[in-house]
């Protein structure tokens, strides 16, 4: 009986210790059974260039300020777990069907204790008559500021303005804005305007979205004429418009890519082990003005699902920066053996001599054979800076 007693006495201890028993201090009366999980940031490593850090971005999000799903503190939270530095705050100008919600739900409740009988957009410029609710296009701005000093994220200001011209839809961001509530104008060239008064630099959102085959439309021809347009989205989520890229070079804008987040990123990105949409800045600081210098000087580099965009300059730098080679031996059949090793989160496609593609991955090294016979040039296949170049590197004979 005493051998049963401590056989069962052993089995109750070693079920409560695989069980990991352990008492809340809030609540003696009650007991977790898991360990406490402690959430971790994706950290993407990219390395310097001419010595300017790789700060990474998402210029494009949306939240319940306008019609995305998720709070602006859940959304800062979520950047700084997906591995970004900076983002920017872009709710629509005119189109935020949450407030309406909003309004619904508090059955006509305004600030002043009057009735909303007539719920009206202040976009729309319109003086407030004491029966509508006004909105301040500014407190987006404000509330991610505030969130984001505990994960010392950057905050870009900014907002999209999100119009219809010609049967075509034609979204914009103005990023770096001044005051959100003057931008409105009934002319969407004239909104545009409004924004580049405050000094706004303005990003040509999903040129592809609607409109397939990428050319302009009469509207778009219009204000890409006057130079109201700085940047270009070759990579908006899934989409990667290679065409976006010519453009950039006729128009000289810069590049980006980012999420265009309206859910919670990991059910486009982390679920399915995918890296978020970035727009990559090589900058001095993270603060706004050296970030918008960089962007300017169009140091940036588009980061989608294993693809990069950039400049042929700026992408073979990168490259060199993040790939290193190791000669070991040569074999018996005449052939040098290396070591590529890949100091970088950026998984690169390579391809020789026509031959198989041979994945590099992020933060890992391969063993590749020479011989004499073969050329020292690899196709980056997924690196490109044209709508049909892809970044060429003589890993074997470019010194860094």
């Amino acid at each position: 009986m005493k051998k049963i007693i401590l056989s069962f006495a052993a089995i109750i201890t070693a079920l409560s210790a695989s069980a990991q028993y352990y008492q809340d201090e809030a609540n003696k009366d009650m007991l977790h059974i898991r360990q406490p999980r402690t959430e971790q940031r994706t950290e993407f490593v990219v390395p310097s260039i001419d010595g300017y850090t790789a700060y990474k971005s998402d210029l494009h999000n949306h939240t319940i300020f306008s019609d995305g799903h998720l709070s602006m503190e859940a959304r800062i939270r979520e950047a700084w777990l997906d591995g970004l530095d900076v983002v920017a705050v872009t709710e629509h100008l005119e189109h935020r069907p949450q407030e309406k919600n909003l309004v619904k739900y508090l059955k006509g409740y305004t600030p002043d204790g009057t009735e909303a009988q007539n719920y009206e957009f202040v976009s729309k410029n319109r003086p407030a008559s004491g029966k509508d609710i006004k909105v301040d296009l500014n407190l987006p701005v404000e509330v991610a500021r505030k969130e984001a000093e505990k994960y010392d994220i950057t905050i870009i200001p900014g907002i999209e303005i999100t119009r219809r011209e010609s049967d075509e839809y034609s979204h914009f961001n103005a990023l770096f804005t001044s005051n959100n509530n003057t931008i409105y104008a009934p002319e969407t060239a004239q909104s545009l305007r409004n924004a580049k008064a405050q000094n706004a630099l303005v990003m040509h959102n999903h040129p592809g979205w609607t409109h397939k085959d990428m050319k302009l439309t009469p509207f778009e021809k219009e204000v890409y004429k006057e130079g109201l347009i700085d940047g270009i989205e070759v990579m908006n989520s899934a989409e990667f418009y290679p065409q976006a890229i010519t453009r950039a070079e006729k128009y000289n804008l810069f590049l980006s890519s980012n999420s265009d987040i309206h859910y919670p990123s990991s059910s486009v990105y982390s679920n399915f082990d995918e890296q978020r949409n970035m727009t990559i800045i090589f900058a001095k600081d993270k603060s706004l003005a050296s970030l918008r210098e960089a962007i300017e000087a169009h140091r940036t580099i588009s980061y989608s699902y294993g693809t990069v965009v950039g400049s042929e300059e700026l992408l073979r730098k990168l490259f060199l920066a993040s790939v290193s080679v190791r000669k070991t031996i040569v074999d018996y059949k005449g052939r040098t053996h290396y070591i590529i090793t890949n100091n970088s989160s950026i998984s690169w496609l390579l391809r020789r001599d026509g031959n198989d593609l041979i994945e590099l991955k992020g933060n890992s090294s391969i063993l590749d054979r020479m011989s004499s016979s073969r050329s020292n040039f690899y196709t980056v296949v997924n690196a490109w800076y044209g709508e049909d170049k892809h970044l060429v590197v003589d890993l074997f004979g470019e010194k860094k």
